[in-house]
């Protein structure tokens, strides 16, 4: 059985995933991370800056509003992402259409459950109607306007406007707009378009589907889908272990063995723990005895970035204990990479200054490397102030 060293997984990750900031651009570096956590707008710019020297926040929004050759796109374990335009299909098919089915569900359970005002149908299968025609309002209205925000589009539908009250002390009071428009976002209906404040904004509007797709979102097979997303995962973040794939994807267990069954992968030694990788994934992990491996560098990648939430099991390029770097849900915070390993953490002050803070003491060529490329960082950022959505103990320290 092939034996993988930490060593040589950490510098994989540190090549495929730009983490050296040679990518070409925010299609390159969505290529090969396979998609940039998007649940924090501010992430993809951040997450795209570490990996792409010589691109600017501008570019990035150029590249999902102008070009849209990027769109944020719900997908794996319900999260939202950027992906590529041409991906979209294949996510759909393996991941975001099973996510739509489970979020109907959901949303007709609870209406049901705790009634709503004003009375909308009781019984599941007229409720499930009821939503279908309110879903067909929503999209005429959106195609008239050709873009608009929720609230707007709740005063063009007024049953948007729908509240679900709260049934125990645990829950909170709802209006459907939301839940309705992350549902047909989850459909492939409508798209998350352009934010309505600067590039940290939360807000956004919504457009309809067919002004990306005119002739509606491409078909795939469901099982060649996943296929696809696994072989596609296993390129860029393996070796790994099967939980891992099935952590990142949001798949069961059942599924993740069936889809693993129809790709060519190999059974692996990963430093002590079996793991899996494809037989030929275009690119190894380097040789554990190479005698000239890579220079070191330093990045600073954002809340929420895609290389640490790429992975279930993380020991292996985690130089410091964890509590400092995730929250309690198990978000992780900004995050300082040296050769392939976390060794602290990083954030913006309300004045714009980016201070640093390294646990793990690596020598003065990282403290060096680590300075240099906030001072880089700082001033692409010009002067913004970025406050994670995930707020980890280092972080706010800082």
């Amino acid at each position: 059985m092939r034996r993988i060293t930490a060593r040589s997984r950490r510098r994989a990750l540190v090549r495929r995933h730009h983490l050296a900031g040679d990518a070409a651009g925010p299609e390159d570096v969505t290529r090969a991370l396979v998609a940039l956590h998007a649940t924090d707008p501010a992430s993809v710019y951040l997450s795209v800056l570490a990996r792409s020297a010589g691109t600017t926040l501008a570019e990035v929004s150029d590249a999902m509003y102008e070009r849209r050759s990027l769109v944020r796109w719900m997908g794996m374990r319900r999260t939202l992402f950027v992906v590529a335009r041409d991906d979209v299909p294949m996510i759909q098919a393996a991941v975001t259409a099973s996510v739509a089915a489970t979020l109907r569900r959901r949303l007709i359970s609870r209406m049901v459950r705790n009634g709503t005002e004003p009375p909308a149908p009781n019984e599941p299968d007229a409720l499930g109607v009821w939503i279908r025609d309110l879903e067909a309002d929503v999209e005429d209205a959106l195609v008239g306007r050709g873009a608009a925000t929720g609230s707007e589009l709740a005063s063009d539908v007024p049953s948007l406007r729908t509240l679900i009250p709260a049934r125990t002390a645990s829950e909170t009071p709802q209006r459907l707009t939301t839940s309705v428009l992350t549902l047909m976002g989850a459909d492939g209906r409508l798209v998350r378009s352009t934010p309505t404040g600067p590039w940290t904004s939360r807000q956004h509007l919504w457009e309809p589907a067919t002004a990306w797709w005119p002739h509606g979102l491409p078909p795939v097979d469901e099982a060649d889908a996943q296929g696809d997303l696994a072989r596609r995962w296993l390129a860029r973040f393996g070796p790994a272990t099967a939980e891992d794939l099935q952590w990142w994807t949001g798949w069961t267990k059942t599924t993740t063995a069936r889809v693993l069954q129809g790709l060519p992968i190999e059974e692996v030694d990963l430093h002590g723990q079996p793991g899996i990788a494809l037989c030929d994934p275009g690119e190894d992990p380097d040789d554990p005895d190479d005698t000239d491996p890579p220079p070191p560098t330093a990045a600073l990648l954002p809340a929420l970035d895609p290389t640490p939430m790429g992975w279930k099991h993380r020991d292996w390029f985690l130089g410091i204990d964890p509590r400092g770097i995730f929250d309690r849900a198990g978000n992780i915070g900004p995050t300082l990479w040296w050769d392939g390993e976390i060794i602290g953490s990083w954030a913006v002050a309300p004045s714009g200054e980016i201070r640093t803070v390294i646990v793990a003491e690596r020598g003065e060529d990282a403290r060096t490397a680590v300075d240099d490329a906030a001072a880089r960082l700082h001033a692409r950022l010009d002067g913004a102030a970025v406050t994670p959505a995930a707020r980890t103990p280092l972080e706010q320290s800082l």
